[in-house]
């Protein structure tokens, strides 16, 4: 039992609303491993950068990976630097990752300036290009396809992964039950 589709990007690239678009389109379940590390932490990422520092978190972040891949057959978003750990890299191969991609300005207007992300807290248009310099290369390394979002509503994008994983969507399910 894997993912039917493992989403990977940076902060911005809408992960989670596309998540829960394709799960809902292939009629399956949508996991975020971010909001697994907090409800195992008990408390916000924020707080778990402040209190524990960024090696810990990684340390829960790498974890939260592992367990969802063993464990969920629907849809899995995983936090922006998950992709930076090489045991997650390795767990990552072979499976359906697709990497969206986005620009640094729709990745600002999507997740603002005053959001809590602890690695965008000091300068956070510097840092973001910093961040994205070093995880292209491993985002494109596992990813099976790349997905650009830009100009693209979350539907549309949703459509663009579905057709690059060359996946059919389920069908739609009847909400007036």
């Amino acid at each position: 039992m894997t993912p039917v589709v493992v989403l990977v990007g940076p902060p911005g690239a809408g992960k989670s609303t596309v998540g829960a678009l394709l799960a809902e389109k292939l009629g399956t379940g949508y996991r975020d491993t971010d909001a697994d590390i907090e409800r195992t932490a008990g408390k916000p990422i924020p707080e778990i950068f402040i209190d524990e520092g960024e090696p810990h978190f990684r340390e829960l972040e790498r974890e939260a990976v592992r367990t969802a891949v063993a464990e969920h057959p629907g849809v899995l978003a995983l936090g922006g630097g998950a992709v930076m750990d090489p045991a997650t890299r390795a767990l990552l191969t072979g499976l359906p990752v697709v990497f969206l991609d986005v620009e640094l300005a729709d990745a600002v207007h999507r997740v603002g300036l005053d959001t809590p992300r602890p690695l965008l807290a000091v300068n956070p248009r510097k840092r973001w290009r910093e961040l994205m310099e070093q995880r292209r290369p491993l985002y494109t390394e596992v990813a099976r396809a790349v997905v650009a979002t830009g100009g693209r509503a979350p539907a549309e994008v949703a459509d663009a992964v579905l057709d690059a994983l060359g996946l059919p969507a389920g069908p739609t399910p009847d909400i007036t039950q």
